[in-house]
């Protein structure tokens, strides 16, 4: 794929409706799972992304079978792995670039005794590591090596025993991996400080469709029965959480009408609220949420009227994914918001884009901005810039089609990893996106 850029013309209200995509941490995490049996499992509404291709690819070349079944639906089974396309340069150059591609490990290991994976890519949001992943794998009787010339980790077990094990952090992929090595070990193994996001129980339901004994979903403490083997069974991805949050952000900084079908309104959490603490308006239809048009939003104040804070925890905390859009919003609010990124230490240096934009923003260190709202007072201006990962990308997209004039932003493969055909989509509800070849 050649390296693609977004000229984008900013100051057009969109009017519309927006169908969210499947959710893509979910569909990273259930489509791992397929490795768990050899009968055929169903999964629908599968984003058509980068990153969700790339890990289909990997499937494949394992020797997966995957069938289009069409409407964003597929079949796989699993009933034929071959363990030596580990070895091809095929799987190194893929699995490089995609760190989704770290949640093959749990079902490989369980289920072939023996999981290979080079040190996955992703983001550039700051040290990402996989110590939780390993940790719980070693706790479970797998040995672990890693080949520092190669950058590479292996991974084996004749045979996996349940235990207890403290996770050393809330790493939604971590006890992801964990759980999927979990479900085929001898005994039961409890997972205690476990992540529980929807994307989690998602993936608990989908196990527990095949035939696994989980109990405690939901919770931060996970107990599983091993099983001797797993069945096929059908499983429906939830909406993107992350992209209903960029939508709601982008109705609020263009002074749009805009309606979000399907939108799973039962799982969003307190992002919803969130975006209302900073001024937004947003009304839900049965499951759809609807924003009406707003040419001003003021950011509310703690009850002692001292400044708002917004950061991100583990869930039912704030997801870290969606800081980068609140960020941007709060820029033509009225009020000042104090945005704490607490996850990750270079998610936040994108805010020199804004700041050229016209934005009024203080970077107080890696983790920490302040936001003093514009009120619409000045418009942001188009420019030239990159994009340096999924969400911040997004971010300044959001930016560019609120600003005065035109912008260009280049590295956008970094956007097409995480959201489906973002720029038809919103250019069929009025806004106005060029896709070039740079």
């Amino acid at each position: 794929m050649s390296n693609q850029a977004f000229i984008v013309e900013g100051g057009h209200r969109l009017s519309g409706t927006l169908q969210p995509q499947g959710a893509k941490n979910e569909a990273l995490q259930v489509i791992s799972a397929v490795l768990l049996t050899s009968s055929p499992v169903v999964i629908q509404n599968i984003p058509n992304i980068l990153d969700v291709n790339r890990l289909i690819d990997l499937l494949k070349g394992l020797g997966v079978k995957v069938k289009d079944l069409g409407s964003d639906t597929m079949e796989f089974q699993a009933d034929d792995i071959d363990l030596e396309f580990f070895a091809s340069k095929e799987y190194l150059a893929i699995a490089q670039k995609i760190r989704g591609s770290v949640m093959l490990i749990g079902p490989l290991l369980t289920r072939f005794k023996k999981a290979f994976l080079p040190k996955p890519g992703g983001d550039k949001i700051g040290r990402r590591r996989l110590d939780t992943h390993f940790l719980g794998f070693k706790k479970l009787g797998a040995e672990f090596k890693f080949d520092e010339k190669d950058d590479t980790f292996y991974l084996g077990a004749d045979k996996l025993k349940g235990t207890y094990m403290l996770m050393d952090e809330i790493s939604v992929t971590g006890t992801a991996n964990v759980l999927m090595a979990a479900v085929l070990a001898e005994g039961t193994t409890t997972i205690y400080n476990a992540a529980c996001e929807p994307y989690l129980q998602q993936l608990c339901r989908m196990l527990i469709g095949m035939g696994a004994q989980i109990r405690g979903v939901g919770s931060n403490l996970l107990t599983i029965d091993g099983v001797s083997e797993l069945e096929g069974t059908t499983h429906r991805i939830l909406p993107d959480m992350i992209e209903i949050g960029s939508f709601i952000g982008l109705a609020a900084m263009t002074q749009s009408e805009i309606t979000i079908k399907n939108a799973g309104i039962k799982h969003l959490g307190i992002i919803p609220d969130t975006f209302r603490k900073l001024g937004i308006d947003l009304h839900y239809q049965g499951d759809d949420i609807h924003i009406p048009a707003q040419d001003h939003y003021e950011i509310q104040s703690f009850i002692d009227g001292s400044i708002l804070t917004i950061y991100d925890a583990p869930w039912p905390g704030l997801t870290p994914d969606l800081i980068s859009i609140l960020l941007v919003v709060a820029t033509q609010a009225k009020g000042s918001v104090l945005i704490h990124q607490k996850m990750f230490e270079s998610r936040l240096f994108f805010v020199d884009k804004l700041i050229d934009m016209g934005a009024q923003i203080i970077l107080c260190d890696p983790h920490r901005a302040t936001v003093i709202g514009l009120d619409r007072s000045t418009q942001l201006r188009g420019i030239s810039m990159s994009s340096p990962d999924i969400r911040a990308g997004v971010s300044l997209l959001i930016a560019a089609l609120s600003a005065n004039g035109t912008s260009r932003i280049e590295n956008i493969q970094q956007i097409d990893r995480g959201y489906q055909n973002i720029d038809k989509r919103l250019n069929a509800i009025g806004a106005r996106i060029k896709r070039v070849n740079e």
